[in-house]
């Protein structure tokens, strides 16, 4: 949902969405569930109507760099972190929310990563998945001398 949003954001698809007064009013068009799920119906709107050739021309000249960022970044924080631990015979990194901001329609999480020996980082950002990918790439760097 998350990469879904990103483009939507791109493209400003939340410009388009038809909303109730009250979604409007609460921020509708920013939000990140409502313009991944707008997104995912954009793309089955696309697969249905042209067919899997005009789906993968649409989501190549959207995702393109993001899928070349996968290639080369294949293991994220939160793995390169836990396999870290367990090389070390050390129990994997625990996450804990430890602060919830801002408005319903845009929060903002802060989220600690701690590991066995007592060394954390904390990191926050608008999901819980980003916060914890950022305390975890945080914490890395604390450890990767170690490695």
């Amino acid at each position: 949902k998350e990469t879904c949003a990103d483009v939507a954001r791109e493209i400003d698809l939340g410009a388009v969405l038809r909303l109730g007064r009250s979604e409007m009013l609460s921020g509708g068009r920013r939000k990140e569930t409502l313009l991944g799920d707008a997104m995912e119906a954009v793309l089955a709107a696309v697969y249905l109507d042209g067919g899997l050739e005009a789906a993968r021309a649409v989501i190549l000249s959207h995702w393109r760099g993001r899928i070349a960022q996968v290639d080369t970044d294949a293991r994220d924080a939160k793995t390169a972190l836990q396999e870290w631990a367990q090389a070390r015979g050390d129990a994997p990194p625990v996450y804990a929310e430890t602060a919830r901001e801002g408005p319903p329609h845009a929060p903002v999480f802060t989220i600690e990563a701690r590991l066995d020996d007592g060394r954390s980082a904390t990191a926050s950002a608008g999901s819980k998945r980003a916060a914890e990918q950022a305390a975890a790439k945080a914490l890395l760097a604390q450890v990767e001398p170690e490695a």
